[in-house]
């Protein structure tokens, strides 16, 4: 696309995944990396070493110092849950755009506040859902929108799960309440509830019941669990994430007239091609099999860096004077968040139903 505004991106701490998102920046076509921010000087002098800051990049000390540069005009936080919202809060404040990591915050009054910062300030926030944004995800969606091919949706179960080590398990800022309290639920569960609600055209479910077996380190973090989702319509899922089971990215979504299903719907397996398989109509008999049909999938940038382009050509439109921030993105995330609280809500309460 021609003449595109170029984002200069600030980063708020040096996370391991603010290793993939620099990236992503770098080969973004309307992006650049601007700033890096850490409470060490050395420790953010390091990561821009070794993360292939360009040279006029600004090394600071603190976060503060990348909020008051002038030449930043969007910071990427992947600072833990239980910071986000002071420091999310305060960027709106200073002007800056927002990618937000997940979980987007602690509850959803939090969120709330940070979103009355940025609809105060102007500025666009987006959560860093990164499958959201690869194109396998559309043509999906595409698949699921054919009443004539999928039907409607009737049930669906996702999976996300891997297994911390013993030093995950005890250090990770994940599993530390003070840090991000919601654990293996706001981590692995926040992809689970978004795909669930993406393919129930976004929906909120009218109940949520956490399944027995919960999981729960020595601190009260919550390391494995589960639940099920109610719609009034007869709709059903079901997911489970976990820090304690083996790699697994699993969507299966079932309608009336067809079956969707995916294996690495979080992190495809190949960063340039991907699949998904699908049927449709399909019945078995004596002399015959159904097979499901691979969709492939060709991408010309990994999905994190489709999701810096997208957040930043809509920075780069209110830039230019021309469009307000998109609202899509705060509601989206605003209900995945709802249901993650209600989860939460129904392991407190002993299994409980939670009624949205």
């Amino acid at each position: 696309m021609a003449n595109q505004t170029e984002i200069r991106f600030g980063i708020l701490g040096c996370a391991n995944i603010a290793r993939k998102l620099s990236r992503a920046i770098t080969l973004a076509p309307n992006a650049t990396l601007a700033a890096v921010g850490s409470r060490s000087l050395e420790k953010a002098k390091a990561f821009a070493s070794a993360n292939n800051f360009p040279p006029n990049a600004k090394i600071y000390g603190s976060y503060e110092e990348v909020l008051d540069d002038e030449d930043v005009d969007a910071v990427y936080v992947p600072l833990p849950t239980g910071l986000h919202l002071r420091w999310a809060v305060h960027a709106a404040k200073k002007k800056k755009h927002i990618l937000l990591e997940k979980p987007v915050s602690l509850n959803v009054a939090e969120f709330d506040a940070i979103v009355d910062a940025c609809e105060s300030n102007g500025v666009q926030i987006m959560d860093a859902t990164m499958w959201m944004h690869h194109p396998r995800t559309a043509q999906m969606k595409d698949f699921l929108s054919d009443t004539d091919r999928f039907g409607h949706l009737k049930m669906m179960n996702t999976y996300f799960c891997y297994a911390g080590d013993e030093e995950f398990l005890k250090k990770d800022i994940r599993v530390k309440p003070e840090l991000d309290g919601l654990g293996a639920l706001g981590d692995a569960g926040w992809y689970c509830i978004r795909a669930i609600l993406w393919a129930a055209d976004y929906q909120l479910p009218n109940k949520v019941k956490a399944l027995r077996g919960a999981v729960h380190n020595d601190k009260g973090v919550i390391l494995s669990c589960g639940s099920s989702l109610h719609w009034e319509d007869g709709k059903v899922a079901t997911f489970h994430c976990s820090f304690l089971s083996h790699l697994t990215m699993d969507i299966t979504a079932i309608g009336t007239k067809g079956t969707f299903y995916l294996k690495d719907f979080v992190i495809p397996f190949d960063q340039k091609e991907a699949n998904y398989f699908s049927n449709s109509q399909f019945w078995v008999n004596d002399i015959s099999c159904w097979v499901p049909t691979p969709k492939n999938q060709v991408l010309d940038l990994p999905q994190e860096a489709l999701m810096v382009k997208e957040f930043s050509r809509l920075v780069g439109e209110i830039k230019n004077g021309g469009s307000k921030p998109e609202t899509k993105w705060p509601i989206i995330s605003r209900k995945t968040q709802l249901v993650v609280d209600a989860v939460k809500a129904s392991i407190d309460k002993g299994f409980e139903t939670v009624e949205l």
